[in-house]
């Protein structure tokens, strides 16, 4: 399942206070997201989905630009990424409706593209809103992602593999780099992956406010199919030239 924008940010609005201290493997991607554009130089930087302002951080301390535009579907967030980029334009709304009467040097992005059905579409419009050779670099969600919840939830989204990814790509951009990777975190409880999915705004997944008999099934369901009460993220990380 994919998730409309609406739902998305009604989720993420009442978590983002939160997120900060919740989403910790997402703060992980980002880093590792802008090491791999460290020391080099973008006159303008378009961020989609920045969020409570992980890789707006992460790039305002490693790497040079002249000016800087972000964008999230929750206002609130331009709160966040004026506290590490005081001049950043900042654009609110769904991107893919944000028309912008010029291109940049560089799009990023942090966990986002998983959300939308088409991914194709996406990055038709980071295509068109590029220049000549600009640079697209973004993280998102292999299959493996949540796996354990989906199990026992049935709720998930739809990720694309890698090699899926990528054949969507080079129609019109050339691979620089894919890196893939598993981080495992532990919880005392099911009621904290509960939790951690919710304070991480991932409880998008759902419109639907669960039932006490419902959070007493996935609990014990949960705890009876991973008694050690792990929760998989697998990010993947590429950065990609337009041809």
């Amino acid at each position: 399942m994919q998730t409309d924008p609406k739902t998305i940010k009604k989720h993420f609005k009442s978590s983002i206070d939160k997120y900060s201290e919740h989403a910790v493997v997402q703060k992980i991607i980002a880093e590792k997201l802008a090491e791999e554009l460290e020391g080099s130089f973008y006159e303008k930087i378009l961020e989609l989905g920045a969020g409570t302002g992980f890789l707006t951080e992460q790039l305002s301390k490693k790497i040079n630009f002249n000016e800087y535009y972000a964008n999230d579907l929750v206002e609130k967030s331009e709160k966040f990424v004026r506290k590490y980029i005081n001049d950043a334009v900042f654009f609110c709304g769904d991107f893919r409706r944000i028309k912008f009467n010029q291109k940049f040097d560089l799009i990023a992005s942090n966990a986002v593209f998983q959300w939308f059905e088409n991914m194709g579409k996406v990055f038709d419009y980071c295509k068109n809103n590029l220049k000549k050779d600009g640079i697209l670099a973004f993280s998102t969600f292999s299959p493996n992602n949540f796996k354990e919840f989906k199990d026992v939830s049935g709720l998930g989204l739809e990720y694309k593999t890698a090699n899926e990814i990528i054949k969507l790509l080079e129609q019109n951009f050339e691979i620089i780099k894919c890196e893939q990777f598993e981080k495992i975190i532990s919880f005392d409880n099911p009621l904290k992956i509960l939790k951690h999915m919710k304070n991480t705004g991932v409880n998008s997944l759902s419109s639907k406010t669960w039932s006490i008999i419902k959070i007493k099934n996935f609990c014990n369901e949960y705890s009876k199919k991973y008694p050690n009460l792990e929760l998989t993220y697998s990010p993947i990380i590429l950065v990609a030239k337009l041809k």
